[in-house]
């Protein structure tokens, strides 16, 4: 059962993880792209008429960190991603008053600004939602509660490439690092200031 969720918005930031070009366009599951992105612009737009705080994060493809793996993410020999692939998708709706954060890897704390604007903000709890769950949303989710972030999860505001590896992350792992609801659920909780989510 749900417990009542409280959103203190002057001490809650929206990081939406990389809704770039490069991801809008795949194919995902259980949510479609279409879908993760329009309920991202959603929630976002809630936070901003509240005067929240909204962070897109993007990932620097042609940068990004590759080690030895058994199934690396870019194969030997594919090419890499030309450099709008690395740009926020228009769909996402970054607006002036966003920050955007730039990262090199799976998670979005390592060797970027985030924590410091997290910090200077007074920052207490994260939304987290974006693309794909089981990389740089679990990756930055895990690497916030290690440095003592309240999380919330916006369950179908976020997808991946297989619906299994999704439903594992809400069910099994982000359940245990704090609370999942839905887009709808955290909207209404933003309006009413308190709401049962």
């Amino acid at each position: 059962m749900n417990k009542t969720l409280t959103i203190d918005i002057g001490r809650t930031a929206l990081v939406q993880i990389d809704l770039q070009n490069f991801n809008v366009k795949k194919e995902l599951a259980p949510h479609p792209a279409e879908r993760v992105v329009g309920n991202c612009v959603l929630l976002a737009g809630e936070m901003r008429d509240r005067g929240g705080m909204v962070i897109f994060v993007r990932v620097q493809l042609d940068e990004l960190l590759q080690l030895p793996a058994d199934n690396p993410m870019f194969k030997p020999g594919t090419p890499t991603p030309p450099p709008e692939a690395s740009h926020m998708a228009p769909e996402a709706q970054v607006q002036a008053s966003d920050h955007v954060v730039t990262k090199r890897q799976w998670g979005a704390f390592y060797g970027t600004e985030l924590d410091q604007l997290l910090r200077r903000r007074g920052i207490k709890t994260i939304i987290m939602s974006g693309i794909a769950t089981n990389y740089g949303v679990e990756s930055t989710a895990r690497a916030a509660f290690d440095r003592g972030y309240e999380l919330i999860f916006a369950e179908d505001a976020m997808s991946t490439a297989n619906a299994d590896a999704h439903k594992h992350c809400c069910e099994n792992v982000f359940r245990t690092m704090g609370r999942v609801r839905s887009t709808r659920d955290l909207i209404d909780a933003l309006q009413a200031g308190t709401g049962d989510a």
